[in-house]
């Protein structure tokens, strides 16, 4: 055999040896992770079984109408509007449409124990004729989740709107579906995560700082945010809507708690729009990562973080 041919030989050996790897480390990954407990391949799911690219470029994505799966052991289902839950039923005389993000939407939780779901069964249990609307949708901000509504949900003439408010709310979002081994791979999805935390600084100073520059008044975002709600707020004037901008806090660190900047900020877009501001903090400084993490690695609120927001949210509401 020749040195040339000896070459060619190596180099298939060496590729066929590569791709039976790579097959070998995707079929072992996907083993490893069909208990549904790693938070990033279950939202990389979410996103591949649960979404589609929307045709407004604003939006970036939405769900799949009447589509559901099991997602960290929690079925998810929508509606016709691709709105969590059932179908909306037409003979209720209030109606409370939520507008948020993942933790409107209840990631990790049970339908039933949604902080719209518990707000709904209260308000009926008090004599109410309501239904209360999850509009949640994962990887929304504030600019997406009020497109959401001023494009596609206009129609179901909510009396109130619930701008459930995230702290990431006003950081810009690139529209886009990532590469075909990033939507199909979850070892690609694997390596992709394990090298942009090698390259970030994940400390709690960073991300204060990240945030100070995204809550600056002349970040995208943040103008984009600002724009979105004066025109929902616009909006809900001419149509006499009740309008509540309620703030989540951040749930990495109760205790000595960060972000007090960006909760103080939205209370004076909240006075100066003339929404009704709601501060979920002081219902939730007393607890820890470990009480309402919808699980190890996921920061979402679980069932009683869900708890939490309705038992505060109902007096105001109701």
């Amino acid at each position: 055999m020749t040195k040339k041919s000896e070459f060619i030989f190596g180099s298939i050996v060496m590729f066929a040896t590569l791709i039976v790897g790579v097959i070998a480390g995707e079929f072992i990954l996907r083993f490893k992770n069909s208990n549904m407990e790693n938070y990033e391949i279950e939202m990389w799911r979410y996103a591949k079984e649960l979404k589609i690219k929307s045709s407004n470029p604003i939006l970036g994505h939405e769900h799949i109408p009447r589509k559901e799966a099991t997602l960290q052991s929690v079925n998810i289902r929508f509606n016709s509007l691709g709105l969590r839950g059932a179908e909306i039923p037409d003979n209720s005389s209030r109606r409370i449409l939520f507008l948020g993000s993942s933790i409107t939407l209840g990631w990790g939780v049970d339908e039933e124990n949604t902080v719209t779901r518990r707000l709904e069964h209260r308000m009926r249990a008090a004599g109410q004729n309501v239904n209360v609307i999850n509009g949640g949708v994962g990887n929304y901000n504030t600019e997406r989740y009020v497109e959401f509504f001023l494009t596609k949900l206009t129609h179901l003439k909510p009396t109130d709107i619930v701008v459930h408010y995230f702290i990431n709310d006003a950081e810009n979002l690139e529209s886009g579906g990532g590469n075909w081994f990033l939507r199909n791979s979850q070892l690609a999805v694997t390596l992709w995560i394990a090298i942009n935390r090698f390259f970030q600084d994940g400390t709690e100073t960073s991300l204060v700082e990240h945030y100070k520059r995204v809550y600056r008044e002349d970040s995208p975002g943040y103008v984009a945010m600002v724009n979105a709600l004066e025109k929902l707020k616009e909006y809900c004037y001419q149509n006499k809507i009740n309008a509540y901008l309620v703030v989540m806090p951040d749930v990495n660190n109760l205790t000595n708690y960060p972000f007090d900047f960006v909760h103080t900020r939205m209370h004076k877009i909240s006075k100066k729009l003339g929404y009704r501001f709601v501060d979920l903090y002081p219902a939730f400084k007393t607890m820890t990562p470990e009480d309402i993490w919808a699980m190890d690695g996921d920061p979402h609120p679980n069932t009683l973080g869900h708890e939490i927001m309705s038992e505060s949210l109902f007096p105001i509401l109701k």
